[in-house]
Formats: structure tokens, sequence, C-alpha cells
């Protein structure tokens, strides 16, 4: 059984139900894996995160995921407690606890801490951070990868630095979750946002991509949205291989013109966009730049997880 749709949707693994989940340094089954209700994550939100894919029993790009944990943790002056190392180690212990080689996703998670009482001080923080690792049995459904999903631009805008700096892949996604609402009940799989200007910046949890009718590969200027890993890897395969591909503002008459879209994220990799607000983009279906870059993607992380070792 599927989940809802779009580029997480997944087929339900009965072996989830089991997980060991990593909470401050503890194992804990699945259905007993708590943190406190005085939490700053879930008083508030406070807290920074990550998403990372298994393959080969190696978390891909994993130092470019921590560089990304430790920045946001620095930009909130909040001390994660543990070392790049000591992390690395918890990502690998969650995974042999559960016996995980591939077809696996892991959240790695950190909040303030637990607070003497539910307030938005951070000087109320009476404990160390919070980490906790989730890894479960989780692939993109073939189907998604191959015809891809719709997009609609939903009216919910992206923050500017000054508000909620869209760099920060924080624990509050509340402008994200209500665009993504607005999506689905328009009856889309997932919402095209844009810019404080109009133009287009990113989606409520993917990056957005465009190929034009020249063959070149478009992306929004990257100032209103995440620093994706994913995005930053296409960028640099098409950099490897002779793509053309840029960084740039541009429009939703762009997007509705172009011969191709896509959008990347850790969990599904590149995943085509078929339709936008509507219109079909290109031919609806998946198109030669999207299932090239797929491939060169696929190759992208096994050069990235071969050359690792375990600590």
């Amino acid at each position: 059984m599927a989940t809802t749709g779009g580029v997480h949707d997944h087929e339900q693994d009965t072996r989830n139900a089991d997980v060991l989940v990593w909470v401050n340094g503890e194992l804990t089954p699945r259905g007993e894996a708590v943190v406190s209700v005085f939490d700053s994550g879930f008083v508030l939100g406070d807290g920074v995160w990550e998403g990372l894919r298994i393959h080969h029993g190696h978390p891909a790009f994993l130092e470019r995921h921590l560089d990304r944990l430790f920045e946001g943790a620095q930009a909130l002056m909040l001390d994660i407690g543990m070392s790049r190392e000591e992390l690395t180690r918890a990502v690998y212990d969650t995974l042999d606890a559960n016996g995980m080689t591939d077809g696996v996703h892991l959240r790695l998670m950190v909040t303030r801490g637990v607070k003497s009482t539910p307030y938005q001080d951070p000087r109320v923080t009476v404990g160390p951070a919070t980490v906790v690792l989730i890894a479960e049995h989780k692939d993109p459904l073939p189907e998604v990868v191959e015809n891809g999903i719709t997009l609609f631009t939903t009216h919910v805008r992206r923050a500017t630095p000054d508000t909620l700096d869209p760099k920060l892949n924080a624990h509050s996604k509340l402008n994200d979750i209500t665009a993504c609402i607005q999506a689905y009940t328009a009856g889309a799989d997932e919402a095209l946002m844009l810019d404080p200007h109009g133009f287009v910046a990113t989606c409520n949890s993917t990056h957005f991509f465009i190929v034009t009718r020249e063959g070149e590969v478009w992306t929004s200027d990257g100032r209103f949205c995440l620093g994706g890993i994913t995005r930053g890897n296409i960028l640099q395969v098409c950099r490897d291989h002779d793509i053309p591909a840029r960084e740039t503002t541009f429009s939703l008459t762009d997007v509705y013109s172009a011969s191709e879209a896509f959008v990347t994220g850790t969990y599904a990799g590149v995943v085509p966009v078929c339709s936008v607000d509507g219109r079909t983009i290109g031919s609806g279906r998946r198109g030669p730049m999207v299932e090239r870059l797929q491939g060169l993607y696929a190759g992208h992380i096994a050069a990235d997880v071969e050359g690792r070792s375990r600590p």
C-alpha cells in the first residue's frame, strides 16, 4: 500500500514497525521512542535536521549534510553537543542495529533540548541538545521516478532572510506545510513556490529545475531556497558532462514553455514534472534530459559511496 502522492510516496514496509530509533545515545524500539513534551522541538520547532540516503551501507554525501547541519546550528546558537565523528558513528550504529544497507532513508534531527517551561527564550533550556536518528526501509516508487509528478503554484511565498532564512533547514516548516496543503487540495502532488518578487524559487519539499527549448538546465538563483545537496550535485553533474546549466531568475512563463521540468531531493534524486498549474510540460512524460540526468546522478552517488570507509 502506498502513502500519499508525490515525490516522497513509497510502499509501506512492515519491517519499519520494528526499527530501533537512536535517541540521545540509546537505541529504542520505535513504539517506545519518545522525547519530552518540554523539548524545544516539540514546543517551538526549535532545531535543525538532515535527511540521508543510504547506499551500499553508507550515507551518501555525508560531509555536505553535516556541513549544513552544523552551519544551521551555528546560526541558531544551538550546541549540538556531539562532534561530526560522533554523529557519523551514531548513523552507522543505527544502520547496524537495524541490519540496513540499501533502500533506506535516515532522518537526523537535533533540537535545542528540554526547557524548564514552555517558552521561546533559549535561556530556559535546562538540558543538552536532543539528538534523534530515525532510519526506515523506504524507496521511491518506480512509477513516480519514471512518470513524474504534478505541481501547483501556491500563493504562499518563500520567506526573506530577515524573516526566516530559507538557508536554515529548521524544524519549523509551516510555510512549506501551508504550501503543500494548497497544492494537494488543488489536486497536485507538490507546491511550486515563488520568491517575494514573483519569480520561481523552489518547491515545498524539493528543488525545481526546467530544461529550456535550447537544452539548457535552469534552476532558481538560489536566494530563496535551501542550499540543497542534490540540487548542488545536479549542477555539478551538468558541469562534469558539458550540459549547459545555470542558476538564474525566471518566471512561470518560462516554466510553462519549457521542454522538460524536474525536481531534485535526497530521497528520490531526480523526478520528472509532467505538468504545472494544468499546463503540460513538454510531452507530459519523462524527457531525454531528465532520463540522462537520472542515470548520471546514480553514477555520482555510486562514486561517492565507493570511496567511503566505516568509522
